[in-house]
């Protein structure tokens, strides 16, 4: 009797320790949901909202959970007809990068404690969102698989099926709808923002969830996007690097003193005109070009970008962005930023051709990862042991069969509600803003979808939000695209 008493508490002390072990076990529900209540001030006038942070599953075809991604569902609460409230579904790039960033500095109706131009302030933290978008748009920020909290969960699961261009469209239009379907929003108009890769991930959403879910959009909203698969390789990708150059030289005031006094708008159109009509014809004529044009080439080409003449005669007038962010500033010691190049950085040596680091990159990771590690327990009451990935493992990324540019006109021209803007910053040199513009151009080749394409452009970087006037200035413009997007009732979908 005792011995079996004895082995009854050992027992229970066992299954006890197994319990606390998989307790302490760290990883993600697959699916879990927590809500919390709050109110925002937005453009003068108090918004209550309901916060849902939580996980949904990602099946495979057996219905079987495979990964589960983290979300966040922003909704406000004094809403009656979700039939005509817009939802918007947000996506940040990398590929690999978590949903923080727009999340915690954009459209959200939180933002992070920085400086007006975006630099991290201590201490460290959030602040309501003044300019949040949440007033006009419910919003559901996703993290796919690998980024923030979300991760895959069958141990035996094949990675190749969540990494790459295509992969990531298929399962992420099947997760958004059936979330969709659970938070019954069919009949709300919807939209798709994208930042980043995430112009790539959205682009190509766009005609899936239309083609293969039979789920119609009104907007796409491309920030900073990459190239969609549009091809500019040679002559074109060389010479469109310029006004970018041209923008990031005016902010650090390198240009040549006629250029340097005028506006920073009024330089971009000179410069633009300029490797429009003159800088590209040079280039396409490679060794055929005459003397006398390839020295014109030259000159004009260092005039708008503020590198020497030397220097852009040893590269042909093929300058690297990255040999760019080193130099501009070399005489001074410092480098420029890649994703903004109002940001300088130290290198370890002046000689080189290209920086040691993002010097925009830690800026932003400083303030935006202690913001993104305290909010989620401390306001919205999720609790995890996970490691929020900011950037998360999910390479090698299969890029073949990027046709996510033609995937969007394609879904533009299937449906005649749906309406794309894009927005950029000027001194982005990641994904410039005139490679943006140049998506717009050749998106749609025959020009009948044009009406419903329109670019933004914005005084910073690749996260212009940040900037604080670009900030309130960017959800404007967002604000005016969904008002502008959504016809009429009864309005048919028709040409």
């Amino acid at each position: 009797m005792k011995t079996t008493k004895l082995w009854t508490i050992a027992m229970l002390m066992l299954l006890a320790v197994s319990a606390i072990a998989q307790d302490s076990e760290r990883r993600i529900p697959v699916q879990s949901a927590v809500v919390t209540q709050h109110e925002v001030t937005i453009k003068g006038k108090k918004v209550p909202y309901k916060a849902t942070a939580g996980t949904q599953p990602v099946w495979d075809n057996d219905g079987k959970p495979v990964a589960t991604l983290f979300y966040t569902y922003y909704e406000r609460t004094d809403v009656s007809d979700k039939d005509r409230r817009p939802l918007v579904i947000s996506f940040n790039g990398g590929p690999g990068s978590a949903s923080v960033w727009m999340h915690l500095a954009y459209t959200g109706p939180k933002i992070l404690k920085i400086d007006d131009e975006g630099y991290p302030i201590q201490p460290y933290g959030v602040k309501d969102n003044p300019h949040s978008i949440l007033d006009v748009a419910d919003i559901v920020f996703v993290n796919p698989v690998n980024t923030g909290y979300s991760r895959i969960v069958d141990p035996e699961a094949d990675r190749r099926q969540f990494f790459g261009v295509n992969q990531d469209i298929r399962y992420l239009s099947e997760w958004i709808n059936t979330f969709v379907t659970r938070a019954n929003r069919w009949n709300s108009p919807k939209y798709l923002i994208g930042e980043s890769y995430g112009t790539t991930r959205v682009s190509g959403l766009s005609y899936a969830l239309q083609n293969n879910h039979w789920m119609y959009l009104n907007g796409v909203i491309l920030v900073s996007p990459t190239e969609l698969g549009i091809d500019r390789s040679g002559p074109v990708e060389m010479a469109n690097r310029l006004p970018y150059f041209t923008a990031a030289a005016w902010y650090h005031k390198q240009l040549p003193s006629d250029l340097q006094s005028k506006d920073l708008l009024e330089v971009l159109e000179m410069s633009e005109s300029y490797t429009q009509n003159h800088l590209l014809p040079a280039i396409a004529k490679g060794a055929w070009v005459s003397d006398s044009e390839k020295e014109d080439a030259i000159k004009n080409f260092a005039r708008f970008s503020g590198l020497d003449e030397e220097v852009v005669r040893q590269h042909n007038l093929d300058v690297p962005e990255s040999f760019f962010w080193k130099d501009l500033l070399r005489h001074e010691g410092h480098t420029v930023g890649r994703l903004d190049s109002r940001y300088k950085g130290i290198d370890r040596m002046d000689a080189g051709t290209s920086p040691d680091f993002n010097s925009e990159l830690t800026s932003w990771l400083h303030s935006f990862t202690p913001a993104i590690n305290y909010y989620f327990p401390n306001v919205l009451n999720y609790y995890t042991d996970l490691k929020y990935n900011m950037f998360g493992p999910v390479n090698p990324w299969d890029r073949s069969g990027d046709r996510t540019g033609e995937n969007l006109r394609q879904a533009m021209a299937m449906n005649p509600y749906l309406h794309v803007m894009t927005q950029s910053g000027y001194f982005d040199g990641a994904t410039t803003y005139y490679n943006a513009k140049y998506n717009m151009w050749h998106l749609d080749p025959s020009g009948k979808l044009k009406d419903r394409m329109s670019f933004k452009g914005y005084r910073s970087g690749h996260m212009m939000y940040l900037r604080a006037e670009d900030l309130a200035k960017a959800n404007d413009d967002i604000r005016e695209f969904i008002k502008n997007s959504i016809p009429p009732a009864g309005t048919p979908a028709k040409y």
